[in-house]
């Protein structure tokens, strides 16, 4: 595949199943639609979840199958369905983890990739988790980036590029551009504070005249 290509959040959900599935429940593997289906809309390991129906995520197989990252096979009297991800993207099979793992659980840091791709590809310290995100980092076009930290966190998070480019700026909105709602409300708890201040100080002053202080 010479251009990286750009999926939609589904789209991109249904190739990361397929993808872990094949590791984790390789004796119902390849799998049926209505399997497919639920592993999208998995209410854990999923960010953000879905509900997808089985029409949509046929759809994001026609397109996958476009790609030729999706092979379709026939298993009894249901069709089933299968990656094709290694060969298609000419990556390794860490490489590969990687990228499902950031698929279905959305940005995460490097601890939390080595954690989660453990039942995909265990690594072995996060640095090798680390090293195979710079080189997809730096490939000549990128398939992962590197995300500014979250306040008060020590480690940057990754995020993946299959679904497009980031819009880096909402990471780096600086405390006067909070949100409207959120300003209303730390300016009405200013001012309670203020209030219970002066009431207090209030108190102190008449106890003080009472006590001939």
């Amino acid at each position: 595949m010479d251009a990286l290509p750009i999926f939609t959040p589904l789209e991109a959900r249904v190739l990361g199943v397929l993808i872990e599935k094949e590791k984790t429940v390789p004796d119902t593997y390849p799998l049926s639609l209505n399997t497919l289906t639920l592993g999208c809309n998995q209410k854990t390991a999923r960010d953000p979840v879905m509900a997808a129906t089985e029409s949509e995520v046929l759809g994001a197989i026609d397109i996958l199958k476009d790609y030729a990252l999706i092979i379709e096979s026939s298993g009894g009297r249901v069709m089933r369905y299968a990656h094709n991800t290694r060969r298609a993207f000419k990556l390794p099979e860490q490489s590969v983890a990687l990228l499902a793992v950031l698929m279905l659980r959305g940005p995460q840091t490097a601890g939390e990739l080595r954690t989660n791709c453990d039942r995909l590809h265990p690594f072995g310290d996060i640095s090798s988790v680390e090293a195979f995100l710079e080189e997809l980092a730096s490939a000549e076009t990128p398939w992962v980036i590197k995300l500014p930290k979250l306040p008060g966190s020590r480690e940057h998070r990754w995020t993946h590029l299959l679904c497009g480019e980031v819009d880096m700026t909402i990471f780096n909105l600086p405390p006067a551009h909070r949100h409207p709602d959120e300003l209303t409300q730390l300016q009405a708890e200013v001012a309670r504070l203020n209030e219970e201040v002066a009431a207090l100080r209030e108190t102190v002053e008449k106890i003080q005249a009472t006590l001939g202080m």
